[in-house]
């Protein structure tokens, strides 16, 4: 795991034990922090306990509902937590119910709303900083062997571009780590060795608990409207974004795609800022050549290999070795993957597009489709899609949004209220013709059918799998 000498001796409390949580707790207690831990879901306490090979004490706990948290319904705060005992580094409590008054920090999981959970005031009010895990990797990286690292960010295309960056340094012998919003922690993670690339897929929240990561090279692929319910507004959501260029050094790499207007203004800042020389711009509908990318096809695709090649050139990586990468790129599971060809056929799972604006790029990419939509929608509009409805050959609408989405779409294609996953499998494998694409890209959530978007993916090759 990543530590640091930095964190010994110091006091820490972490909110939120998933996986990037547990990670946190571990790689402090390793150094010689004293953590004090907590989840409202009782299981992952007790499992962050049963990881701990000394004692452990438990002290203010008490769980909240959403409820309590929407009216802010809180206990006073009134214990104050002494140091651990002698041989213990980890005492399970709740921030909220503690003193925090000589704190070193609080850190949370991005998937906790700064803008609306009590931990943010708290923690202010103790004068302690709320950060993240990435932070506390930023902190540690003057103890880690020379590396360089790559932080990439965007509404869209986060994961392909971080996947195939990180793919590239490898097929270029250059060791590599995934980590941030993709992968595994980065804190539970061995060190590189020298000359290594951490390559960090970067949410805005995952920004947000972040001061002071430079990286070597910042990626930024686009702003559209997303998590506003998490923002003041669309110009908040934007600046945390620009974020990540203003942590870095004035002389290492920006690559921003332009084709969005807050890109392209966070671009304009850093141009005029001086930064110009050290500034790759990524145009809007670029023509390439993506006949030997398997698995990037799509004008999406197409800006997120041009945004990778950009960073892998700032790397120092030849191009014989980035053509390399491009063509033996194979995809991330659930975004466009190639499930299966048969009969001709070709199916498509993108199950990670959970909302209108991710699925256009995939009703694109290929020239006749049939359309697996539908799930638990997050808006009631399917306009974000239009663009590639030229493509549809027919529609097949599943789940919650079925007949709404059904009833969108008449006028505008065939349609088919295939009511189930499975049912709009068969049917439109049944229909396509062979060089036409039965693709899944259901612009919703999938929460109605299933338990997620992997588990509606699984499915759709399950289904895939079953077809005679």
């Amino acid at each position: 795991m990543i530590t640091s000498t930095a964190w010994r001796g110091k006091r820490y409390a972490v909110l939120g034990l998933a996986r990037s949580g547990a990670a946190t707790v571990d790689a402090l207690s390793a150094a010689g922090a004293s953590v004090v831990a907590w989840d409202s879901n009782e299981a992952a306490r007790l499992l962050i306990l049963s990881r701990r090979e000394r004692g452990t004490s438990e002290a203010g706990g008490g769980v909240f509902s959403t409820g309590d948290i929407a009216r802010g319904e809180y206990p006073s705060v009134s214990l104050r937590l002494p140091p651990p005992p002698p041989g213990e580094d980890l005492i399970v409590a709740d921030p909220l119910k503690i003193d925090l008054t000589g704190f070193d920090a609080v850190v949370i999981s991005p998937g906790v709303p700064l803008n609306t959970h009590p931990i943010a005031a708290h923690a202010a009010a103790a004068g302690v900083p709320v950060i993240g895990d990435i932070e506390l990797f930023a902190q540690a990286r003057a103890e880690l062997p020379p590396h360089k690292v790559v932080g990439i960010t965007g509404t869209n295309g986060k994961s392909t571009t971080t996947a195939l960056i990180h793919h590239i340094c490898e097929t270029a012998g250059i060791p590599a780590r995934l980590g941030g919003n993709i992968g595994l922690p980065i804190l539970g993670q061995d060190p590189l060795p020298d000359g290594g690339v951490y390559v960090l897929e970067l949410s805005s929240y995952q920004i947000d608990l972040t001061r002071s990561l430079d990286c070597d090279v910042a990626v930024l692929l686009n702003i559209t409207p997303d998590h506003l319910d998490r923002y003041d507004g669309f110009e908040a959501y934007a600046a945390s974004k620009a974020r990540l260029f203003a942590m870095q050094t004035p002389g290492h790499a920006a690559v921003i795609g332009i084709g969005d207007a807050p890109s392209a203004a966070i671009a304009r800042d850093l141009t005029t800022s001086g930064r110009s020389e050290h500034l790759s711009k990524i145009a809007p509908g670029a023509c390439m050549d993506q006949a030997r990318w398997p698995a990037l096809q799509g004008p999406h695709n197409a800006q997120n290999a041009l945004a990778a090649i950009a960073a892998c050139e700032a790397l120092g990586i030849d191009q014989a070795a980035i053509d390399v990468g491009l063509e033996t790129f194979t995809g991330l599971p659930h975004r466009m993957e190639r499930v299966a060809t048969k009969r001709g056929v070709l199916f498509v799972n993108d199950s990670k597009a959970t909302n209108a604006d991710s699925t256009t790029p995939a009703l694109s990419a290929y020239p006749r489709v049939h359309w697996i939509l539908g799930g638990l929608a997050k808006t009631d509009s399917l306009e974000a899609c239009r663009p590639g409805f030229g493509h549809i050959v027919k529609a097949y609408t599943i789940g919650d949004a079925g007949e709404r989405f059904a009833a969108l779409l008449e006028g505008e294609m065939p349609v088919e209220r295939s009511g189930t996953l499975e049912a709009a499998v068969k049917s439109a494998a049944a229909q396509a013709q062979p060089g036409e694409t039965v693709l899944l890209s259901p612009a919703c959530a999938s929460f109605d059918q299933f338990k997620d978007y992997e588990a509606r993916g699984q499915a759709f090759r399950d289904a895939v799998a079953a077809l005679a």
